[in-house]
């Protein structure tokens, strides 16, 4: 693959990360439609119970939603990301890990939280469009305040030098 096409690659699937960071803020929910694969998994570790496991933009977008419904403020900042293009040989395959922070403030208290964490990603280029979309997603905290900040293990499954397999 030519650096070109690398380049348009790399700045697709950026600009796919910032829309779902800039949905999210808006709370423009129905903008996930275009946004995830209609059959894309998402799952959510967020360092307490089990893993919950989502299904297409409306499991996603309806979990999310109802997460944040309780902050008056809520801002989706992405911190940075690490993208893989033509995995596989696929030229239409790319995954990659994007860290990120909420700052929210509580509608009820006024208190101010802020979360962090880690998203593995799978991606696939919607031939129609030739945009980039999501197809899996894994996301894991990685550390909260509230009031005390918690810490949680860092992903040690992330292998030096690769992205790592974005598994369940």
């Amino acid at each position: 693959m030519g650096f070109d096409q690398e380049t348009v690659d790399y700045v697709g699937v950026t600009r796919l990360q910032a829309w779902y960071a800039d949905a999210v803020s808006r709370r423009a929910w129905a903008e996930f439609a275009d946004i995830f694969d209609p059959a894309a998994v998402v799952v959510v570790d967020t360092g307490v119970g089990e893993p919950l496991r989502l299904a297409g933009p409306d499991g996603v977008s309806g979990f999310i939603s109802g997460a944040i419904e309780r902050f008056e403020f809520f801002q989706f900042v992405p911190l940075n990301t690490r993208v893989e293009t033509s995995v596989g040989g696929d030229p239409d395959a790319a995954e990659g890990r994007l860290y990120i922070c909420e700052l929210r403030q509580d509608r009820e208290n006024g208190h101010w939280t802020n979360a962090f964490g880690v998203y593995h990603d799978q991606y696939r280029r919607e031939p129609r469009t030739n945009r980039w979309r999501f197809t899996h997603r894994r996301y894991q905290s990685l550390a909260r305040t509230t009031g005390r900040a918690e810490v949680f293990a860092f992903p040690h499954h992330l292998a030096p030098g690769g992205l790592g397999a974005v598994t369940d």
